[in-house]
C-alpha cells in the first residue's frame, strides 16, 4: 500500500512548489446568470479534485435557459475562468449571457445571427460568453488571449467576451 501510494505521489512531487500548488488549490467561482437572473458561488475543485456535486450543479446553471437542456461543462473550461478570475482581479461574478446551448437553440440562433457555427462548442459544454462587471471588455479579452487555453471572441457591440476550450484561435 505505502508503495502504491508512493508511486502515485511521485509525479507531483516532481513538479515545480508552484505548480503543486496550483493542482491542489481550491478554485472557487462567482456566476450571475444575464438571462435567468440565478446566482452561484462555487467551490468546484478541492483537496486535488474536482468536486461531483459541484459540478452537477455547474452543470445545471450553465444549460440551455431556453430549452432547459442540461449537458456536463468542460471542467478545464471552469479552470479557464478560476484563471480569469486571477488574471482580472476582479471581485465580482462572472456575468454569463450563454453557456450550453443544445442544437436546436444553436440551430436557431444561427438562423437569427450571422457567425454562430453550426458545430459550436457551446453544443459540448466546453464554451460561455462571458463579461465582468468590474473589468473592461477589452481587459477581459486580454486575459483570456493571455491564458492561452482556447478560442476567444470579442464582441464589443454586444458587450462580452466568447472562450472556449477548443484550439487556441481568436476573433
Amino acid at each position: 500500500m505505502f508503495v502504491t501510494t508512493l508511486a502515485g505521489a511521485l509525479p507531483l512531487l516532481a513538479m515545480p512548489r508552484a505548480v503543486r500548488a496550483l493542482a491542489t488549490k481550491s478554485r472557487t467561482l462567482d456566476f450571475e446568470h444575464t438571462h435567468t437572473g440565478e446566482r452561484l458561488s462555487i467551490k468546484y475543485f478541492h483537496d486535488g479534485a474536482y468536486v461531483p456535486e459541484a459540478l452537477t450543479k455547474v452543470d445545471y446553471f450553465l444549460r440551455d435557459f431556453r430549452t432547459g437542456d442540461i449537458h456536463a461543462i468542460d471542467p478545464n473550461l471552469l479552470d479557464l475562468l478560476d484563471q480569469l478570475t486571477e488574471l482580472t482581479r476582479t471581485n465580482k461574478p462572472f456575468q454569463v449571457i450563454s453557456a450550453f446551448r443544445s442544437p436546436a437553440t444553436n440551430d436557431m440562433l444561427r438562423q437569427r445571427t450571422k457567425g454562430v457555427a453550426a458545430n459550436s462548442l457551446h453544443m459540448q459544454g466546453r464554451a460561455i460568453d462571458i463579461r465582468l462587471a468590474d473589468v473592461p471588455l477589452a481587459t477581459l479579452r486580454s486575459a483570456a488571449i493571455l491564458a492561452g487555453r482556447g478560442g476567444v471572441g470579442y464582441y464589443p457591440a454586444s458587450d462580452f467576451v466568447h472562450v472556449d476550450t477548443g484550439r487556441v484561435r481568436t476573433w
